[in-house]
């Protein structure tokens, strides 16, 4: 292609599209606030039992930490493929390009695994309300649809949307909340569930491997940090709000939780009923009015994180194809909207075929679907933030160490340290996330291993055929960007 057609082609995203509010919503909105607090959360207590509270607590702490050190990074490293650009400034092009694959990779199966949540939820209650049975990949396929077209409209009409059901979600569990703290059918708040001692036993590190889990998306702010006004500081103001929400709304709505059943009380009521834990409080404090919305906002909960996710994994193929990774048709964007839409047509295609082979092959959307994506999402995203963090600490210290001690070496140091004890439980109790089955297991870490050894290939690839191409791999930070470049083409 020539340097006259790609100047034609537009490849930019949409510059100062997004406000402060609608990039934190949209981050939130990845972590789908209602299903997690409504279905991951009781098996959190399952594993954890009364430590889960003072859990989030601490993970929050060490997420902050981490965000110290990538905050202080967006200055010199800005870019819709935020991990890709960050480990390739510290860690070099070729583990640059292995982290720009497994974002890719776990970004896509978070996105299609949700989508047997959101059957699920769908035909459960369409048929509970009107009779009418319908199977989940049905409603699983409308949903792909509408995620689509939302993609292609762009990131302002996909953050509206974000932050209207966003906004219901946290009603919702402030309700709950409330009608369990002023009911007399529960106790007194157990305080004594943030004790330390309790917190940090050597027995919880199978829960830390699930409560880091709840922060998955959360680095989803850095992604959209070529669209948001205000650049880096905007960035850096939402990343803290984030972790800081998640932190101490869901270990305060895991406080609620523990009160309405008991210090004493949780374990075997995780036990007893895990699935339940947390959706019969409503139907228990709360009228059945509440009880049904809430029922239908884990479907809007679940089509939020959907839209967020998409979103999110085609700007790390959009990157891929701006640096001339795969074919440079991937950095294409809407004339009007700006909008990745030829990345964003290529996620919907995978997510399609997932679900048809999910269809034809008779593959069960939670066991089969739901929990074998959620489990190479995690795995590829908690890699990515212990090197991501090992990059933040390499660069800074060798390139600016007038950022200071703390923000340079101290924090991004200890974060580092953090999450890989996070990463060694998560790989350790495996399990948990798996179901326990070997094949899963087999197969979750064969498809991130060869990610990876992907990215590395591709990358050596380029340095070898395409040295131009190459050479201005990971070189060009959003604040470079004021023209339209000449780009070479590539295969």
């Amino acid at each position: 292609m020539s340097v006259e057609t790609q100047r034609s082609v537009n490849t930019s995203l949409a510059r100062g599209a997004m406000s402060l509010p609608e990039l934190v919503f949209t981050a939130l909105a990845t972590l789908a606030p209602l299903t997690l607090v409504a279905a991951v959360m009781p098996l959190h207590f399952l594993v954890g039992g009364a430590a889960v509270p003072g859990g989030y607590i601490v993970a929050a702490a060490v997420m902050a930490l981490f965000a110290v050190g990538l905050n202080t990074m967006l200055k010199y490293a800005r870019s819709a493929g935020a991990f890709y650009l960050i480990i390739a400034k510290g860690l070099g092009k070729e583990t640059g390009t292995a982290s720009a694959m497994l974002a890719v990779l776990a970004y896509n199966a978070l996105q299609v695994s949700t989508y047997g949540a959101i059957g699920v939820y769908a035909a459960d209650s369409i048929a509970r309300w009107t009779g009418v049975t319908l199977p989940w990949w049905f409603y699983g396929l409308v949903v792909l649809a509408i995620v689509g077209f939302f993609g292609i409209r762009g990131i302002t009409a996909s953050a509206r949307v974000l932050a209207t059901v966003l906004v219901l979600e946290i009603l919702a569990l402030v309700v709950l909340a409330i009608a369990v703290i002023a009911s007399d059918k529960s106790g007194p708040v157990p305080v004594e569930a943030l004790n330390p001692g309790l917190i940090l036993r050597p027995e919880s590190a199978a829960m830390f491997a699930l409560i880091f889990g709840a922060f998955m998306g959360f680095e989803s702010t850095a992604i959209y940090s070529e669209e948001v006004k205000g650049g880096a500081r905007t960035v850096r103001r939402a990343t803290y709000i984030v972790v800081a929400f998640i932190g101490l709304f869901y270990g305060f709505m895991a406080l609620v939780v523990l009160t309405a059943y008991g210090f004493d009380g949780i374990d075997a009521a995780a036990a007893d009923d895990p699935v339940g834990l947390v959706v019969q409080l409503f139907a228990v404090f709360t009228n059945p009015v509440v009880y049904e919305v809430m029922n239908i906002l884990l479907i809007l909960s679940a089509f939020a994180a959907l839209l967020a996710l998409h979103n999110a994994s085609n700007r790390y193929v959009f990157t891929l194809g701006r640096e001339g990774i795969i074919p440079r048709v991937f950095a294409h964007t809407g004339a009007k909207t700006s909008s990745p839409w030829v990345a964003g047509m290529l996620q919907s295609a995978v997510a399609l075929a997932v679900l048809l082979f999910c269809i034809f092959g008779n593959v069960d959307p939670y066991t089969g679907l739901l929990l074998l994506g959620s489990a190479i999402g995690f795995l590829a995203i908690i890699l990515l933030w212990a090197l991501c963090s090992l990059s933040v600490l390499r660069y800074l210290r060798r390139t600016h160490p007038d950022e200071g001690l703390w923000r340079t070496t101290i924090a991004p140091a200890l974060a580092f340290i953090g999450l890989v004890a996070a990463t060694v439980a998560v790989i350790v109790n495996f399990d948990l996330y798996s179901g326990g089955d070997p094949v899963t297991n087999i197969v979750v870490f064969t498809l991130t291993i060869l990610a990876a050894v992907g990215g590395i290939a591709r990358a050596l690839y380029l340095k070898r055929n395409k040295p131009e191409v190459y050479a201005v791999l990971a070189t060009q930070s959003a604040d470079d960007e004021e023209e339209p470049q000449p780009q070479v083409a590539t295969s």
